[in-house]
């Protein structure tokens, strides 16, 4: 193989391995799955998000129905409001929906998971959820742990 051959081959193999790494870094960063603007937008108030961020994903019963579209404060009730997208094929949640920010793994990302109610009429666009469970935050429930061993003498 001349040397020019060679430069070619190597430089495609460099091009195949940067496209792959873009490709990695588009799917880890959750970029691949932009909404395109096909969705419907529903709310909920939550306590606390934890480490709840802007593209996590929507869950219900384990499958991905949309993503969080924004995350901003309730002035009027000092708590998190988060704006969820789905996707129009979901467009069947009923009112009673129950919303909850969970954790993949033990110390994994953070996502919503929906919980469907049993009413017969369905979230719209605009609309709010209005039962929610907040995130657990870890520091504290460790809190928790430490003083009620220190309220019950830390002896086991």
């Amino acid at each position: 193989m001349n040397r020019g051959a060679l430069e070619l081959t190597v430089g495609l193999f460099v091009l195949a391995g940067i496209g792959a790494l873009a490709l990695l870094a588009f799917k880890v960063g959750n970029l691949s799955a932009a909404n395109s603007g096909e969705s419907y937008r529903i709310s909920a108030r939550f306590d606390n998000i934890g480490g709840l961020t802007v593209k996590a994903p929507v869950t219900l019963a384990g499958v991905r129905i949309g993503r969080v579209s924004n995350i901003s404060i309730d002035r009027k009730y000092y708590s998190a409001l988060v704006e969820l997208s789905i996707e129009p094929k979901y467009d069947n949640l009923p009112v009673d929906t129950s919303a909850s920010i969970l954790t993949a793994g033990l110390l994994g990302a953070q996502y919503v998971g929906l919980d469907p109610g049993g009413e017969e009429t369905f979230l719209a666009n605009g609309d709010r959820i209005e039962i929610t469970q907040s995130a657990v935050v870890l520091e504290h429930l460790i809190g928790q742990l430490l003083f009620n061993r220190a309220e019950g003498g830390g002896g086991s």
